[in-house]
Formats: structure tokens, C-alpha cells, sequence
């Protein structure tokens, strides 16, 4: 159940976590492409984890 509900939660967090780096790195003067992907790149993987716990704490106040 909990990675059912990781995917889930997967989708919805990865795409936050990597416009938010996007925007930052739009945000800053000078920035360049390597810098988007390397941003878009990071919100992708950190995403995982936080939403390994996100659906931890669900289950947990669920049950």
C-alpha cells in the first residue's frame, strides 16, 4: 500500500519540488540551460524521499 500511494504522491511532489527549481534558477540573472536541467534534475530525485515520507505519515494517521 505504501508504494502505491508513494507513486501517487511521487508525481504530484517531483513536479512541485522541480518548478520550484526552475524558478529559482529563472529568477537568477545569467543562469544557463545546464543550470535548468541540473535544477529539474535535483527536484526529481529528492522528490522520492519526500514522498517515501509524505506516505509514511499518511498511513501512519490513517491507521
Amino acid at each position: 500500500m505504501r508504494l502505491i500511494l508513494t507513486a501517487v504522491l511521487f508525481a504530484v511532489i517531483a513536479t512541485t519540488m522541480m518548478g520550484a527549481g526552475i524558478t529559482f534558477v529563472l529568477s537568477t540573472p545569467g543562469y544557463t540551460s545546464m543550470m535548468l536541467m541540473l535544477a529539474a534534475g535535483a527536484g526529481f530525485v529528492l522528490a522520492l524521499p519526500v514522498a517515501w515520507f509524505v506516505a509514511s505519515s499518511v498511513l501512519k494517521a490513517v491507521r
